[in-house]
This record gives structure tokens, C-alpha cells and sequence, in this order.
């Protein structure tokens, strides 16, 4: 077990599971579909996509982020008084570990901390690293991995007598449709014991022109992120998207309360990717689904809890833009 002594940075710890090879295999089934054509979320974040998401978490129309930060800054205290010493804090997606810092310190308070950040984005963990250096009450060990394997791995080397705080911040629960998100959450209790905690961040519902222009901005961050998955594939499955036959675009679906991003082809096209060993006939107006975010009710997020073996112990709502950080207790 290689592990940094507290305050010296960052170790990343076994195999790293995003590789071109699985990045391949996730275009071609995506693009390979019949009827609607996707590609995972999940790829938006590389060294590009993730300056690119930084830009947009900066914006007017796009509240959610510093509504986020806002509810880990302002009870941070209060949240961690729930869960008993001694604690150790992983936490899913942790991006570059800004948020998460007003977590750590207040667990500063009353112990020494070992936190895990979960990611297959390795420009992600370096950021945290850089991030959480200074801390010197936190040991930072980053697992450059999907979210349940890391997880696994976190559960594996928690001492006798530790309760496991894993974070879920920002809205990437809202990524799952329903059943999907049930069933990762259902995972992630599988993983942990009764008393450890799951703090979930929900986007919650809000006027419809107030979500669409947080995913269709003025200046067109939001699109040239969209697009940047495309360059994506281009950089490393060599790729010969040609990115000013596509569109980003935003849909609302009412029924559903998702959020949906495509890119859409304005021509009839045929598109290939060496690497993934793809070749794809796009029709003009047909679109790629890259993303979903759902919104939800403070009652939803109850009933998702008790649907998973969890307890929804506290809820805190911001209101500027409607989210919520739900405090969830495994049972």
C-alpha cells in the first residue's frame, strides 16, 4: 500500500480503467445503435472538456455549481456533526476537490482525514491535488477509476470501527434516467455498512427558460463543450468529425423533467473513426444524445432514499437556484 503522508499531495492508487480501448468500445455501441444514437456523458471531461466546464460553472445562466458550493460552504459544519468520529470521506467525480475542501475542513476540526477522490479523468486528480496540497490534516488518495470499482477499493481498506462519508456533489445523479439511478444507488449501498453516510446533490426542479438557457448559454461555452466531444474522439480514435456540420442543442422533455443535450447533424454525413473501427451515416437533422439531467422534488429524493436502503436524515435547499445536498444514512 503506497499512501502520501498527510498534506503531501496526491497518490493514485491501482490500474487506471479509462483506456482508448474503452473509450472505443463506448463510441462504437453509442454510435453503432439503432434508432436514437448516444454517446456516455462520462467522456466530456478531458483536459479540454474539464476547462471548458470550468468556464461554464462561471456563468450567469448556469447556477447550479455556485449554488453547490454555497450549501457546502454554509453548513459543512453541520453536515459533518451527523456522522461519528472517525470518519473517512471518498467521494465520486470529485473534479478538481474546490467544493469538497469546505467538507474536509470542517472535518478538520476533529480529526485527521483520509479523503479518496473516484475519477477517470487523470487531469482531474492532478487539479486536486494542487487543490488539497496544503491541507495538512487530509491524505489525499486518488483512485483514477469508474465510480463503484473505486469504490470498492475505498471499502476494502476502511478500519475497524470507521463510518464512510461519500460524496456525490454537483448533479451527476441527474445523468441516470430513473431506473438507472436507482439501480447505482442500490449499488453504492451494497458497497457500504449501516451508519455511513451518502451526501447527494440533486438539481432540483425550476422554471423551463431557466434551465434551458443554463445549457444553451449566450456566448456558447455550453456548445463548444458539447462539441468537444467530438474533437474528443477526433484526438484520440482519429476521427474525422468535421465539427461545423454539427449543432448543439437543448431539449426539454416536461414529462420526464429532463434536461437533454444533442448535437445535430446538419447535412447527411458519413463519419469515421479508425481507432474504434466505426464507420457512421449520420441523416441531416439526426441527432447524437450526449446528455441528460433530470431535476427533481425534495419528496423524490426522499422516496429514492428509502427505495435504496438509505434515510434521508437532513436536507439543505439553496435559494438562489433550487438544489438541495441530502444527507442519506445507510440502514
Amino acid at each position: 500500500m503506497d499512501q502520501e503522508r498527510p498534506g503531501t499531495g496526491i497518490t493514485t492508487q491501482g490500474i487506471t480503467t479509462y483506456s482508448a480501448g474503452n473509450f472505443a468500445a463506448e463510441v462504437r455501441a453509442g454510435l453503432s445503435r439503432e434508432g436514437q444514437k448516444e454517446l456516455p456523458s462520462k467522456y466530456f471531461y478531458d483536459e479540454i472538456g474539464s476547462a471548458l466546464f470550468d468556464v461554464i460553472s462561471l456563468l450567469p445562466e448556469y447556477g447550479l455549481t455556485r449554488a453547490d458550493e454555497r450549501l457546502l460552504r454554509r453548513h459543512s459544519r453541520e453536515i459533518v456533526s451527523k456522522i461519528p468520529s472517525p470518519v473517512t470521506v471518498a467521494e465520486l467525480g470529485s473534479g478538481s476537490g474546490k467544493k469538497t475542501r469546505w467538507i474536509l475542513e470542517a472535518l478538520c476540526a476533529r480529526q485527521s482525514t483520509t479523503y479518496y477522490p473516484i475519477e477517470i479523468s487523470p487531469s482531474a486528480l492532478a487539479r486536486c491535488e494542487l487543490e488539497l496540497a496544503r491541507m495538512d490534516c487530509v491524505s489525499v488518495i486518488g483512485f483514477e477509476k469508474e465510480y463503484l470499482d473505486g469504490l470498492l477499493e475505498v471499502a476494502s481498506r476502511r478500519a475497524e470501527g470507521e463510518r464512510l462519508l461519500l460524496l456525490f456533489l454537483g448533479s451527476t445523479i441527474g445523468n441516470f434516467d430513473a431506473k438507472a439511478g436507482l439501480e447505482f444507488l442500490t449499488s453504492v449501498r451494497e458497497v457500504m455498512l449501516p451508519g455511513d453516510a451518502l451526501l447527494l446533490g440533486t438539481d432540483l426542479e425550476k422554471p423551463i427558460f431557466q434551465i434551458i438557457a443554463a445549457y444553451d448559454d449566450s456566448l456558447g461555452v455550453t456548445a463548444a463543450f458539447n462539441l468537444n466531444l467530438l474533437a474528443r474522439i477526433n484526438r484520440e480514435l482519429e476521427g474525422d468529425f468535421q465539427l461545423s456540420r454539427f449543432r448543439h442543442q437543448v431539449r426539454y422533455d416536461a414529462q420526464e423533467r429532463r434536461i437533454e443535450m444533442h448535437l445535430r447533424s446538419t447535412v447527411k454525413q458519413t463519419v469515421t473513426m479508425r481507432r474504434a473501427d466505426l464507420a457512421v451515416t449520420l441523416e441531416m437533422d439526426e441527432t447524437i444524445w450526449t446528455e441528460s439531467s433530470y431535476k427533481y422534488t425534495l419528496e423524490q429524493v426522499v422516496s429514492m432514499a428509502d427505495a435504496t436502503r438509505f434515510r434521508c436524515v437532513s436536507q439543505w435547499v439553496d435559494q438562489e437556484w433550487p438544489f438541495a445536498q441530502n444527507l442519506l444514512i445507510a440502514q
